[in-house]
């Protein structure tokens, strides 16, 4: 049987202390990466990575797993595809001096061997301990002055865009392409020709380069573009009755059934039927968005999403939680850019609750506090700090911010002093007749029925948030949560604004090991500094 172990020597050879000179000034990881490789990779971790390879001894002799993690590591940390993680291993002698294969003239492993092993530690989760291991390194190698350190750590949690790598589309091209699918996917159940496919199946617009280049009409003609699809949709319903026809069996089941349903998906969530037409047959493109739009054939995960007002971007967003005493990553998340900050909380919190530590203080930005959230902070014993939620304008009147909450009594008092008791998620109406004698009441509310306040579910946190930020110390507090925004910038130095893969859980995958490196650097510098 083959071991799949992997066994690095651990004495620098005289090459090596030559090659470790070389990397002191730049790219220092490689040296350090070199010199703990085999307190990285432990025995415990490496026959946790061996678990997910059969040990029959049957096919292939496969690489030893953590050989190819380190392979994973030197990816994210010099940003190179799976094409170039092969060169480096024959061209780059820091490559061979981590990999410990200095001397080696051809491919040490290949692409494939590369992409298999990738998925096999997305599969078993082997991503997130590979994040795991790099904090436990850090305990391990006392990287951080435990004296120095408060008892309970502090986290931060924050977020960034990540650009998506599917190509995002209209809705006439969003159809075409599906169509495509369907096709390609017939064609190769049947053994024939694409264009063959198309043409028996009654949707000839298929043949050319794109759909809209196959319609040809003036698109800024409202008319025109109804017309347009209206064949699009009579030809996509012939594709339809074809496959049904002569695929009945195929059509219920993979390979066929998949790109059948993202067809259907974009009909369903692009098209409406048409208010103008009395036989209720013709449908027109949805007059607004719906909801969870899929905006991508070859990405299902991508959405629309803003970073604010101004920014929208489609893809992803990815969130982070940091410890920020020791600048440590300690747990990622990656969502469709449609979904709220706080949506991505339930999967931070589940891979914090992995570690054996204390959390005290929870850093957050606003987008993150939600009811929900703060009663699991109670249940914990956690701090949250945050920013309150901010307050509309109200066309220059006085806004809830200028009212006085006695959050222990639950009272509220106006700016003209009316007190009112108030219960969480409901509205608070104060005396119509003091309201309308009121000096102030032009400054306050414009309604003949008094002021309306708006009480919500999580009122007490918000309004200890409020408290804050008014104070100096609050603000100080605030601040400490600058750590997670750093990693954020360095997430985004060493992965750019593009996703390298498709699908939330792949680009997960990317995020965690990037983060894994980010760890391993903060722990080398914090050994140089002592040193």
């Amino acid at each position: 049987m083959t071991s799949l172990r992997w066994e690095p020597r651990e004495e620098p050879t005289k090459q090596e202390q030559m090659l470790l000179k070389t990397v002191r000034r730049t790219k220092k990881l490689f040296g350090f990466l070199r010199m703990h490789r085999r307190a990285l990779f432990d025995d415990e971790f490496q026959d946790e990575l061996a678990s997910v390879y059969r040990q029959s001894g049957a096919g292939r002799a496969a690489h030893p797993p953590a050989f190819m993690a380190m392979v994973v590591l030197l990816q994210a940390y010099t940003k190179s595809s799976d094409a170039e993680a092969v060169q480096h291993c024959i061209v780059d002698l820091r490559w061979q001096m981590v990999l410990d294969c200095l001397g080696a003239t051809e491919p040490v492993f290949s692409q494939g061997a590369l992409h298999n092993f990738r998925h096999r530690l997305i599969e078993h989760d082997l991503d997130r301990r590979l994040l795991e291991r790099t904090t436990a390194l850090a305990k391990e190698t006392k990287a951080f002055d435990a004296k120095k350190l408060p008892k309970t750590i502090r986290v931060a949690a924050d977020s960034k865009p990540l650009q998506g790598a599917g190509r995002v589309e209209d809705t006439l091209n969003l159809l075409g392409r599906a169509a495509r699918d369907v096709v390609g996917c017939v064609a190769a159940l049947t053994g024939k020709e694409p264009d063959t496919v198309a043409t028996e199946a009654g949707i000839p617009l298929l043949l050319a380069s794109s759909t809209k280049v196959a319609l040809d009409t003036d698109w800024t003609d409202p008319k025109r573009k109804a017309q347009a699809l209206d064949k699009l949709m009579r030809q996509l319903r012939n594709l339809f009755s074809y496959i049904q026809s002569q695929l009945p069996e195929e059509a219920s089941q993979p390979p066929l059934r998949d790109p059948l349903d993202t067809l259907q998906q974009i009909i369903d969530q692009d098209l409406e039927p048409d208010p103008d037409d009395s036989k209720g047959k013709r449908v027109r493109v949805r007059r607004g968005v719906a909801k969870d739009r899929r905006i991508s054939v070859s990405d299902p995960d991508m959405r629309h999403g803003r970073k604010s007002r101004s920014k929208a971007f489609n893809g992803f967003k990815q969130h982070v939680l940091v410890d920020v005493d020791r600048k440590l990553v300690l747990a990622c998340a990656v969502v469709g850019a449609n979904r709220r900050e706080h949506e991505a909380m339930p999967a931070l919190r589940e891979d914090l609750g992995r570690y054996e530590v204390t959390v005290g203080e929870v850093l957050v930005d606003r987008g993150y506090t939600t009811i929900e959230f703060a009663q699991v902070a109670s249940r914990n014993g956690w701090t949250v700090l945050s920013k309150p939620r901010q307050m509309p304008p109200n066309g220059g009147r006085f806004t809830k911010r200028d009212f006085v909450f006695k959050l222990r009594d639950r009272t509220v008092t106006c700016p003209a002093g009316q007190t009112q008791g108030f219960v969480l998620g409901e509205q608070i109406r104060f005396d119509l007749d003091e309201c309308n004698a009121c000096q102030l009441k032009k400054r306050c509310t414009r309604s003949e029925r008094g002021r309306v306040l708006s009480i919500s579910d999580d009122e007490l946190e918000q309004q200890r948030f409020l408290r804050l930020v008014k104070s100096k110390a609050g603000r100080e507090k605030l601040r400490n949560r600058i750590p997670v925004e750093h990693r954020l910038a360095h997430l985004k130095q060493k992965q750019g604004d593009q996703a390298r893969y498709v699908g939330e859980r792949a680009n997960l995958f990317d995020l965690r090991r990037t983060a894994a490196v980010l760890n391993l650097e903060a722990i080398h510098r914090e050994l140089a500094e002592a040193a």
